[in-house]
């Protein structure tokens, strides 16, 4: 049991950490760093870097919350922990 617990929290802690990789790319690398590359694209009239630094990184943040949930539900059941 302890070994099939390893095992999931492994995976668990792995789909985290690249949850908060992709959204920090997104909201710090996009948003601050890469902003003046990005201004160069326009987006619905309005500059793609600030897009990013105002409502890209809330998108993003949205869509791997619904990522997370539909990853960890088939981590679960490969893991025999689903409800």
């Amino acid at each position: 049991m302890t070994e099939n617990n390893n095992a999931y929290w492994s995976a668990n802690l792995k789909l985290i950490g690249i949850c908060l990789a992709i959204w920090f790319v997104v909201s710090y690398g996009f948003g601050i760093i890469l902003v003046e590359p990005l201004n160069a694209i326009s987006l619905g009239g309005y500059k793609l870097g600030f897009w990013f630094a105002q409502q890209g990184s809330m998108y993003t943040f949205v869509a791997l919350v619904f990522f997370y949930s539909w990853k960890i539900g088939k981590i679960d059941q490969e893991h025999g922990v689903n409800e």
